[in-house]
């Protein structure tokens, strides 16, 4: 299951295994590993790739489907146009 969602969020973010690789400070063939399920990543970097996607490590671990968006820093006024934004592309 992890190695499974990790693929999906790579590609969705339109990153090769050796960019995802670069910017988490690991080997591409360790992405690789953890995609093809052969390997889980330590606590530590569950973590780190929990951060990096803007998702739960529970999201990653397949114990929770729900997804977050950083909103930190933004004003209310910025949160509440973001909202609509979500909301107007669920009607469509």
């Amino acid at each position: 299951m992890f190695g499974e969602t990790l693929k999906k969020l790579r590609i969705s973010y339109s990153l090769s295994q050796i960019q995802l690789a670069g910017k988490l400070g690991v080997s591409k063939q360790t992405v690789s590993n953890w995609e093809n399920n052969n390997i889980l990543p330590s606590v530590d970097m569950l973590i780190r790739i929990a951060h990096f996607f803007s998702v739960s490590t529970d999201y990653l671990l397949g114990e929770d489907s729900r997804t977050y968006i950083e909103i930190s820093g933004m004003t209310l006024e910025q949160v509440a146009h973001i909202q609509q934004i979500i909301n107007d592309i669920r009607k469509s």
